[in-house]
């Protein structure tokens, strides 16, 4: 069985050797994209913890200037439309700090899970370390997004670019469902982002790369979709705030994003795109 298992894998790593770039190739292969994906997955076990904290933490101050936009674009538009309207609205401002995160290479979160997991599900990682990575980026995106949050509740009423009232709200409408709702929510933003990764790793300039990642991220802003990193910062900034978004609701929200998030890239994204290619392989 062990041998099995053993030459089975063998099969799988000479197919993924086999996948290289065409230079006359319209578009990569799922083998050749799969590659890419876990060479990059593989680079990121190598980097020392303090290289993936600050990083991470990189990302989750960078995450902040979506929050910012959104928070100017609701209050600047608050007297002329209905709440419900604002919270479309927003999806076309939202996409800003994942731009800046994906194309800049800073670790986040829901972006890296698929990416991370693939080495492990090729053998080539103990879920442990991948457990143990998750850990480190999580607390380095939260990090962030709980310092940039700071920042933009004192900056943004200074700067009259939004108010107190707004921060609050965009808190509450974040946080104001079931948990139930919020980790299937959740499962489903997870595994937009790992598609997104996998569409990024696909393309092959950067205009097409922004083209997807506006298109990924502003489509779950307009669903309304929980994402951990920039919902992190929104209801942080909101229990931070005022009294309206308690402590026990921001951790609650919180665990379960990260838990939905968790779940979709891994599971959605990187099993299943990884399961699609092996069971080809003799």
């Amino acid at each position: 069985m062990i041998e099995e298992e053993d030459d089975k894998q063998k099969n799988i790593d000479e197919e993924l050797e086999k996948s290289e770039k065409s230079e006359d190739s319209q578009a990569k292969s799922h083998g050749e994209i799969l590659k890419e994906q876990i060479c990059e997955g593989q680079k990121i076990y190598t980097l020392s913890t303090s290289s993936i904290i600050m990083s991470s933490l990189t990302a989750g101050l960078e995450i902040g200037f979506s929050y910012m936009l959104l928070c100017s674009v609701f209050f600047y538009y608050s007297d002329s439309l209905a709440v419900e309207s604002l919270f479309k609205i927003i999806a076309l401002v939202y996409p800003l700090g994942f731009i800046l995160v994906v194309l800049g290479q800073s670790i986040l979160f829901t972006e890296q899970t698929s990416l991370l997991t693939l080495p492990v599900l090729n053998r080539q990682h103990s879920i442990f370390s991948l457990l143990r990575l998750w850990g480190l980026v999580i607390f380095g995106n939260l990090l962030g997004g709980c310092l940039i949050a700071f920042v933009l509740v004192w900056i943004g009423p200074q700067l009259g670019i939004f108010d107190t009232k707004t921060i609050v709200k965009i808190g509450e409408h974040v946080a104001g469902f079931s948990l139930p709702v919020i980790l299937v929510s959740a499962i489903l933003a997870g595994w937009m982002m790992g598609l997104l990764s996998w569409l990024v790793t696909s393309s092959k300039d950067t205009v097409s790369r922004i083209i997807i990642i506006f298109l990924i991220t502003a489509t779950m802003a307009f669903a309304g979709l929980h994402h951990s990193i920039i919902g992190n910062i929104e209801v942080f900034a909101a229990f931070i705030s005022g009294p309206e978004v308690s402590l026990g609701t921001f951790l609650s929200v919180e665990a379960v994003a990260l838990a939905g998030n968790a779940i979709g890239g891994a599971f959605f994204v990187a099993l299943l795109k990884y399961r699609a290619f092996v069971n080809n392989v003799g």
